[in-house]
């Protein structure tokens, strides 16, 4: 008989296509522990998934999608595409672990049973098992009720698609084969009056079981919605918790609690519902329970526009908010500490010609479980630059930190705002869609050490042939680049990013268009992609737990 051979590897190479992770393993960290292991070889992820939230309810708005996936994903046969979610009830249970209240009742009695025993990480593994595999039994879908939204019919070439209905809804899908490693959807939406007027931009992300939202409100003047889309096809159950500058906010009747999210659907929730009062400056922290989810913020302020809020990185001792713009009037960051340890930090902008200490606010003391926001006005004078928070000297083990700006551009009732989470660094590389022309400018920042990198423009939507440069992004600094365009190209373009050599490297993409005066824009941090996973090696045959 022939022996097949199970590699470790294979196995790790399937769960992280699925969950969006990237590395599990670096070659360096095995050998500073002195794992005599082989170094660790870096494969393509096979699947991929993709969440988008729900883009609008505005009558007055446009919204574009472009999705892409770079050349040089494994095999040949694949598929990328994209299908509606459900609409689910925006009412979130009384009692933790109790279903919302769907459409059908019957539905809801089949969710709500699917969810008793399945609570915590119990339910957590059985989703993970069904990960493992790659596999679905294609039931709710989305398949058998429309067309596949957005399918690419090849890499390096993006596709678009527009729509002006305010009851356009949020999507899911996946990518295997050679469409799977980068692929990526940017969603951008243009709304020309009402509250949270301007431009609304994110990209699709990857479902998960938590997330950090530093910089949500639920001030009177802010409407800030978080999207909870579930790609799955077993419920999954949320906790939403807010904190405070005096600590974590009490919600009455469990509000925030036991939130279902049935399969293949969408909850939005009004944040403004969870507190007592309105709280200027908020941190919300999604957790789920059971399952996974897509979660992002949408925030609208009747004043200063809106624009999507995306989760910050995981917490660290440190962050870096890429690709705060060289006209902004106005940058509100804010830190939160969730251990239970106190952090101080030095606050520094890394622009063009080195790291700068904000007058004033040269050192920030965040008390831990609580927010911490600080007004840093007339920050980058002109200059394009990047935050970067460390641990102040003398920390021996620095807390871990999740933070975010809101950034504002204009003047008086022209004034446009965006957000900048910290972001995760580029390992490889990071691509941004939706270019055009105009209106498209990259952050590179070099926090530590000198980076060179490549900047790609793919092929356009309507045609053309990529485009490179190099750029050397020197220690400490920004730089600011306009992207190159494809050759001969017409359309809608994406834009890779590459570390070729040097240090740690983040990125962001800032689009802007103006509206009337308005100077509206919206930013993108562009983290690594996940294209593919570091597989340990290993000096043991482990084809002996198949058998024969």
């Amino acid at each position: 008989m022939n022996r097949t051979v199970l590699s470790f590897g294979g196995t790790v190479v399937a769960l992280a296509a699925v969950t969006g992770l990237a590395t599990l393993w670096a070659p360096e960290e095995a050998a500073e522990n002195g794992d005599s292991a082989k170094p660790a070889a870096y494969k393509p992820v096979e699947r991929s998934t993709l969440v988008c939230p729900r883009p609008t309810t505005s009558d007055v708005a446009e919204t574009s999608y472009t999705a892409f996936t770079p050349k040089g994903g494994p095999g040949k046969k694949g598929s990328a595409a994209l299908y509606p979610a459900e609409l689910a009830d925006t009412e979130a249970p009384a009692d933790p672990g109790s279903s919302s209240k769907g459409d059908e009742d019957s539905k809801d009695d089949k969710d709500s049973k699917d969810d008793k025993g399945s609570k915590g990480d119990k339910g957590s593994k059985g989703d993970k098992k069904e990960d493992k595999g790659g596999k679905d039994d294609g039931k709710g879908d989305g398949k058998k009720d429309g067309k596949p939204f957005l399918p690419l019919s090849s890499p390096g070439t993006p596709v678009t698609e527009e729509t002006s209905d305010a009851k356009a809804p949020a999507l899911t899908g996946t990518a295997d084969g050679p469409f799977a490693p980068g692929w990526t959807v940017q969603q951008t939406t243009s709304i020309s009056a009402g509250a949270g007027r301007g431009l609304l931009g994110t990209s699709c992300s990857a479902p998960d079981t938590t997330f950090w939202f530093p910089g949500a409100s639920t001030a009177e003047d802010r409407q800030d919605y978080v999207h909870l889309t579930n790609p799955d096809s077993t419920s999954a159950v949320v906790d939403l918790d807010l904190y405070g500058k005096e600590g974590k906010i009490k919600t009455g009747g469990g509000a925030g609690e036991g939130i279902t999210v049935p399969p293949r659907s969408t909850v939005p929730v009004l944040l403004s519902t969870l507190t007592p009062e309105p709280v200027t400056n908020v941190t919300l922290h999604v957790t789920a329970r059971s399952g996974r989810v897509g979660a992002q913020v949408q925030a609208s302020d009747r004043k200063l526009g809106g624009d999507w809020l995306p989760p910050a990185a995981t917490p660290s001792p440190g962050a870096v908010l890429p690709g705060i713009p060289k006209d902004a009037t106005s940058v509100r960051l804010a830190v939160f500490a969730p251990g239970g340890h106190d952090a101080d930090l030095t606050v520094k902008l890394a622009g063009r010609s080195g790291l700068i200490s904000p007058a004033g606010h040269e050192r920030l003391h965040v008390k831990a479980g609580m927010v911490t926001t600080v007004d840093l006005k007339d920050l980058t004078q002109g200059e394009a630059g990047s935050l970067v928070l460390s641990p102040a000297e003398g920390e021996a083990e620095a807390p871990g930190i999740v933070a975010a700006a809101r950034v504002l551009r204009g003047k008086g009732d022209k004034q446009e705002s965006a957000f900048v989470p910290a972001t995760q660094p580029v390992h490889k590389r990071a691509t941004a869609a939706d270019n055009s022309e105009k209106g498209s400018t990259l952050s590179l920042t070099a926090p530590k050490g000198e980076a060179k990198v490549r900047v790609t423009a793919s092929a356009g939507s309507g045609g053309g042939s990529p485009k490179s440069t190099t750029v050397t992004v020197k220690a400490h600094t920004t730089t600011a680049v306009t992207p190159p365009r494809p050759s001969g190209g017409k359309g809608t373009y994406a834009v890779t990013v590459e570390r070729l050599t040097g240090g740690p490297l983040y990125a962001s993409r800032m689009l802007e268009r103006e509206q009337a005066g308005l100077p509206a824009f919206t930013l993108q941090a562009l983290p690594d992609d996940g294209s593919t996973v570091a597989v340990p090696g290993s000096a043991q045959d482990l084809s002996v737990l198949n058998g024969d």
